[in-house]
């Protein structure tokens, strides 16, 4: 971690906190700042978060394994909108609203030897093209990182969650977790793999983190709907960022530094992710906005983040190198 003001890690050990996924423990479909922490740590601690992916509709014959508290959760919970289900909400000691929290991504595991796509009438990319449903199961070779397509080619795993969000400013109160907004949520970045971080901007007291939509894998748009949905457990540390202020979230991986984009038009979510950038390059190498630019039309690459959750995404994708001393 490089050396900067981070609320709560100088002087202390940092401990390790373990959140399974169980009905107690577990929303369904939403997001909302009038939820109750299952948990509550210190800014540095790290969490190993357990979740599971799908209603009943989607569970798979044997021989897959479906977990056990997979099944308690689809028979306790039920939704209160259409959604994901999502583990948590972990709260942050002394997190406030106009901080920002730091969700560096340390680990991503597979939990289960299937995962899931569908296509539903009405729904993806080309609604009009396939008015029909389709399921598949797929079968993850956790050992070898790779899943087997129905039509027998392998693809290589790249596993990340889908849904990663602290609570929405309370004048919302309970929001779908289906649309992604300014305090995160379903956003299918897959570039947040292991070792990369997220920034939130905190909307509510403990910040409220909650994770779930586990995709083994998916390319840039998820364009049918879903990418190859299943079970993750995610080892996350999480930062309070008193020293940061956004109103988006951005990301970071070991190569680029990423700005986001949402709206219902992919356009106005492009200039969206090109200004959170413009306003990124002003903060990190202190560039007039039109110099930002004119560096943005040369050097960032603007791809389709996800083109079905409503709001539609773009992100910004800066190289580090071009910031590099």
């Amino acid at each position: 971690m490089t050396a900067r003001a981070a609320e709560g890690i100088i002087g202390r050990m940092s401990r390790h906190h373990t959140l399974r996924s169980s009905p107690a423990t577990c929303h369904w479909g939403y997001f909302d700042a009038k939820l109750e922490p299952v948990l509550t740590l210190r800014s540095g601690d790290t969490v190993t978060i357990e979740c599971v992916s799908g209603s009943e509709e989607v569970l798979p014959p044997p021989p897959f394994e479906v977990l056990s508290e997979h099944r308690d959760i689809l028979g306790t919970l039920r939704p209160l909108f259409p959604g994901h289900i999502l583990t948590g909400p972990v709260a942050v000691e002394h997190a406030e609203p106009g901080d920002v929290l730091e969700v560096q991504i340390l680990s991503i595991d597979c939990r289960q030897n299937w995962g899931w796509t569908i296509v539903r009438p009405l729904a993806g990319t080309l609604p009009e093209d396939f008015p029909q449903r389709k399921l598949w199961h797929v079968a993850i070779d956790r050992q070898r990182g790779t899943a087997t397509l129905p039509w027998g080619k392998e693809i290589r795993l790249s596993p990340f969650f889908g849904v990663m969000g602290v609570a929405p400013p309370p004048v919302y109160g309970a929001v779908t977790s289906i649309v992604p907004r300014e305090f995160g949520g379903n956003i299918d970045l897959k570039e947040l793999v292991a070792g990369t971080t997220l920034y939130l901007p905190v909307w509510a007291p403990g910040a409220l983190f909650s994770v779930g939509d586990g995709h083994g894998v998916q390319g840039d748009g998820e364009v049918c709907l879903t990418a190859l949905e299943t079970a993750l457990a995610g080892t996350f540390r999480l930062v309070l960022r008193k020293d940061m202020k956004l109103a988006m979230p951005r990301a970071e991986t070991p190569t680029h530094h990423i700005a986001l984009g949402l709206n219902e038009d992919l356009d106005d979510a492009a200039k969206q992710a090109l200004r959170e950038m413009i306003a990124f390059l002003g903060e990190a190498a202190g560039l007039s906005p039109i110099d930002a630019y004119m560096t943005c039309s040369l050097a960032v690459d603007l791809r389709v983040t996800q083109l079905v959750d409503g709001n539609k995404g773009v992100h910004a994708m800066l190289p580090k190198t071009l910031l590099a001393k």
